[in-house]
């Protein structure tokens, strides 16, 4: 590989590592000047292997981060992802006694929630793992202020943590996810905001469903709507979005509990599935065309309940209705969807077509996904195993196509 490439990716790591060139050069038992040749492919035209090794040691990274194919930057990477840990497990943060010099602007700290929450829908997920601590840290500062502040930095305490558990969800983690989720519901009750209170809920169905406890999930989403329901309703099409979120996050949960139940048990769960769908249809005619479908970054509308239920029908195994929904969306309605949105859409249909045995179409649609959002195939694992399995079972005549979008992925070809 060329060595300026491997140079701007040193820099670009070194960088997202917060360290100087000096810095570097420390960790690595060389000098400044040494790493600034490096990063500008000056040494020579092939850098040996053992002083890429002692670069990607000293900035925490797999060697391969280094080598493979594909673009520089990356999804939020274990380093980042320990830092968010870090963040949420501090006493100060969880007591909510966060100290810091200077009186916070909530009005800029809300801007920079919703720059955050943008990147996210637009599938930039790799800035998310330096921003979302920083927002948490400071929003909780923010929060200890009396007066009139005090209620708006509670509900920008907690979408910024609704942002770390999306983020953590993404890149597969579970219990980071479920922390940053029930921080996120508290401090949203502190809010006093009912449209708050049901974005945080939505959060941490989610967030317990991906670590393990989708029945408790399903029953939490469910109880939070009706709790919350006669506000949300009172509250216009914000209350609407997030209301019928919930219900959408109540019926993944369930698709996600059938599979891990007894049959009986199983059988119940498959059941509600639609009926929570339904529910969720329904907020969605009454939302109709308000713009307000993309509410707190809900994007609640009738194309994201379509999207729901192909994603139930994938989870529940069930390939060729998964398929009929997402080929039965229009062009209009999927091309309104956040970029994030569209690329799960054809992530999902990826899932659906090889769950009904057509796996050549399943390579097409991730590889339509990678053109929509690049970090939703080529950093998420879920993507990764399912790449993997494609591998396994075969392809045909797509075989070619696979084997280079495993390579990057950073995937054994």
């Amino acid at each position: 590989m060329d060595a300026r490439v491997i140079g701007r990716r040193i820099a670009y790591w070194r960088e997202r590592r917060r360290l100087t060139q000096a810095e570097l050069g420390a960790l690595m038992g060389r000098g400044r000047r040494s790493v600034q040749a490096l990063e500008l492919g000056e040494r020579q035209a092939d850098p040996r292997l053992s002083v890429l090794e002692e670069s990607a040691r000293a900035l925490r990274i797999p060697l391969e981060w280094l080598l493979r194919e594909g673009p520089e930057t990356s999804s939020v990477d274990p380093v980042e992802l320990e830092v968010i840990r870090a963040v949420l497990q501090r006493y100060d943060v969880i007591t909510g006694c966060a100290e810091g010099s200077g009186r916070l602007d909530v009005a800029a700290l809300r801007r920079r929630v919703a720059h955050g929450w943008d990147a996210f829908q637009a599938g930039a997920i790799g800035s998310l793992g330096r921003l979302v601590p920083d927002l948490i840290t400071e929003a909780t500062r923010a929060a200890r202020h009396t007066g009139d502040d005090q209620l708006a930095a509670y509900r920008a305490l907690s979408m910024a943590l609704c942002l770390a558990e999306a983020t953590a969800i993404k890149i597969g983690s579970g219990d980071v996810a479920y922390l940053a989720g029930h921080r996120a519901v508290i401090a949203a009750e502190r809010s006093g905001a009912p449209v708050i209170m049901a974005t945080a809920a939505r959060h941490h169905a989610d967030a317990m469903t991906h670590h393990g406890q989708p029945a408790a999930a399903a029953e939490f989403a469910t109880a939070a709507a009706a709790r919350l329901a006669p506000d949300l309703l009172r509250a216009g099409p914000e209350g609407l979005s997030t209301l019928g979120a919930l219900y959408l996050k109540a019926a993944m949960a369930q698709a996600t509990a059938a599979e891990q139940a007894d049959s009986r048990r199983a059988a119940a769960a498959t059941r509600a599935v639609p009926g929570l769908l339904d529910q969720a249809d329904e907020y969605a005619e009454q939302l109709g065309d308000t713009g307000a479908h993309n509410a707190l970054w809900s994007a609640f509308c009738a194309a994201n309940v379509a999207l729901y239920r192909l994603a139930a029908h994938v989870q529940l195994a069930e390939g060729a209705e998964g398929v009929d929904v997402a080929l039965g969306m229009s062009k209009a309605d999927v091309a309104g969807l956040p970029r994030e949105r569209r690329a799960h859409r054809l992530v999902d249909l990826a899932h659906a077509y090889t769950l009904d045995g057509q796996r050549e179409q399943a390579v097409t649609a991730l590889l339509d996904a990678e053109t929509e959002a690049r970090e939703e195939v080529l950093r998420r694992p879920r993507t990764h195993q399912l790449v993997q399995d494609l591998g396994l079972l075969g392809v045909g005549r797509a075989e070619s196509r696979l084997r280079a979008l495993a390579g990057r992925c950073g995937l054994p070809g």
